[in-house]
């Protein structure tokens, strides 16, 4: 029993084309947006059916791509002070606590990807609802950002699956963010 393996072209007359040496990285390039473009269409139909079965198209069509993308995934832009305003404290620590200082000092010195990252490092999540940190939902709700007194001196913050990050209580602060960065 023979295998039949079905072929596409890659490009006009690929199929009587060999693969050498010279034209190989024209090949991969070919290929993986094949298979990054066409190679999921399958897939992405029966995502965009399954989404017009749930929401009316009449409804998406008001937006465009980027305001769509803001309302399904929020937005990618940190708002640091709707963070600091939704943020609960625990274990000792207050809004005004040296150490809070210290944590949100850094923070302030992150690119927006650095806090995207730290986000997502504490939630699981790199993207923030398009109603703000209110709004951050876990597996069984909303869920405010949580920063917990714990540890050593010289431990470094650490996470949980539950919004929190666990923040050791330092003594100094950390001029160029280190300890934080490595975490």
């Amino acid at each position: 029993m023979v295998c039949q393996v079905p072929t596409r072209e890659l490009k006009s007359g690929g199929a009587n084309t060999a693969v050498t040496e010279k034209n190989k990285k024209e090949y991969i390039e070919r290929m993986v947006k094949w298979r990054v473009e066409r190679g999921v269409v399958q897939q992405t139909e029966a995502l965009v059916r399954g989404f017009y079965e749930v929401v009316d198209s009449r409804l998406v069509s008001v937006f465009d791509a980027r305001e769509l993308e803001l309302v399904i995934a929020g937005t990618a832009e940190i708002d640091l002070n709707d963070w600091r305003n939704n943020t609960e404290y625990r274990g000792g620590y207050h809004d005004g606590h040296i150490v809070i200082r210290w944590f949100w000092a850094a923070v302030e010195r992150f690119n927006n990807e650095q806090r995207l990252r730290l986000l997502q490092f504490v939630t699981g999540t790199s993207s923030v609802p398009y109603e703000g940190f209110a709004a951050l939902r876990g597996s069984n709700g909303l869920r405010r950002f949580c920063i917990e007194k714990w540890g050593k001196i010289t431990s470094l913050p650490s996470t949980q699956t539950c919004f929190a990050v666990y923040l050791p209580p330092f003594r100094v602060s950390s001029g160029d963010s280190h300890q934080a960065r490595v975490a």
